[in-house]
């Protein structure tokens, strides 16, 4: 038996009033997701537990089947063990985002005008974070590039400095209200503050104006947390597991499970990302040796964070059409599989970030079909199927059992 789960961050939504009600999820043409839904097991799972932040960090861990009021340690720590960034037990490490900031006298009259920087590329991002390494770096600061706008600060011995907004959370709102003035957090502000000063003028941020493009010319500190300690997938479920994604959360979740680990070329986080070679990949490490691969697909969330309506659609049809179309004609070779499909959280367009709400997920299984009431796979008809996962971690679990796929 051979195990896939399509990780559609950020997929699910709230009815959209200019489409008559529909979601992303309904209003796109995904036939593939829809003919497994129809010939499987389709309900809704609550991947945030309750006292935690909604975030891709906390669910994403919760789908792999790891609950996160046991494991979670913050954001940021799960990034940098991707990025190679060795981390002490002392060690807090924070994500480090490039932002578009509005110009303003004071650093806390700007508004967040964009909290990816307008996508800035890896490698006009890694000579803004060397600039900022130069001038603020060293000591018991370390920054790290990443990937496009996402990067990592390392606090040495450092404190936990309380509540840090996502960036994304305050799209086109005043940054001063968000902003942490607690003794614990004032290190911090400070270099908020001062790498404005230091990429307002940078060259790299010259030209992008030049270009017609957004500047970076801001870092934003939050997602803290320490070293996590994740016991391996391999023990926990008798599986050989790997990861398929583009960004250093996830890939940092599946080293930290001591999860194969693919580097796919062309994948970018977004809606221009290979999604045919995520599948490629996928398929590679099910060769290889895995048994069970974990596919992670940012673009529906990034698109839901940006309010892209049209953009949401087009990603979900894209892994429909793109990514799982090639992935279940590779899968035919084998004599048996199962997929699991689910976004992580919803990333409403309305609201622009994350939320809480359970989602819904699809389990099939090659020899086992089952006659499903379902026609389309969304939050509607997941939620008429009446079947409830209420813990997370729990699903991992149902998906892998030797057990037939629960009927509804």
């Amino acid at each position: 038996m051979k195990y896939v789960v399509v990780l559609c961050d950020g997929m699910a939504d709230y009815p959209v009033d200019q489409w008559g009600g529909q979601t992303p999820m309904t209003r796109a043409n995904k036939p593939n997701m829809d003919s497994l839904a129809q010939q499987g097991v389709v309900g809704l799972v609550k991947t945030v537990p309750d006292g935690l932040a909604p975030g891709s960090d906390v669910a994403n861990l919760s789908v792999m089947g790891y609950d996160p009021l046991k494991y979670y340690t913050g954001r940021s720590p799960l990034e940098a063990v991707s990025m190679g960034v060795e981390l002490s037990p002392s060690d807090w490490a924070l994500r480090c985002n490039l932002v578009t900031l509005s110009d303003a006298d004071r650093y806390e009259d700007a508004v967040m005008r964009d909290y990816c920087a307008g996508d800035i590329s890896s490698q006009e991002a890694a000579e803004l974070i060397e600039s900022i390494q130069k001038e603020m770096g060293g000591g018991i600061f370390d920054f790290h590039a990443g990937i496009s706008y996402r990067h990592c600060l390392v606090w040495h011995e450092g404190i936990d400095p309380g509540k840090l907004t996502p960036p994304h959370d305050i799209s086109g709102q005043v940054v001063g209200p968000y902003l942490n003035h607690s003794p614990e957090a004032v290190p911090l502000l400070s270099m908020m503050k001062r790498s404005y000063e230091i990429l307002k003028d940078h060259p790299v941020n010259q030209k992008r104006v030049a270009e017609g493009k957004r500047s970076a010319n801001s870092i934003w500190l939050w997602g803290q947390g320490k070293k996590p300690q994740l016991p391996p997938f391999e023990d926990k479920f008798g599986l050989v597991g790997g990861v398929v994604s583009a960004v250093d959360l996830i890939k940092g979740i599946g080293y930290c499970a001591k999860m194969w680990v693919a580097d796919v070329k062309g994948a970018t986080g977004y809606i221009d990302t290979n999604f045919e070679g995520k599948a490629k990949a996928a398929l590679d490490l099910l060769d290889d040796g895995c048994d069970l691969v974990y596919v992670h697909i940012e673009a529906p969330d990034e698109c839901g964070h940006r309010g892209e309506a049209d953009n949401k659609v087009r990603a979900i049809e894209m892994i429909d059409s793109r990514l799982l179309a090639p992935l279940l004609k590779g899968l035919e070779d084998y004599t048996n599989y199962r997929v699991m499909i689910l976004p992580d959280h919803p990333t409403p367009l309305c609201t622009r970030t994350h939320a809480s709400d359970p989602v819904p997920f699809l389990l099939y299984e090659k020899q086992a079909p089952v006659s499903s009431s379902v026609v389309q796979f969304s939050e509607q008809e997941a939620a008429e199927t009446n079947l409830m996962v209420e813990h997370g971690s729990d699903l991992m679990r149902m998906f892998v059992s030797p057990d037939p796929l629960p009927q509804v």
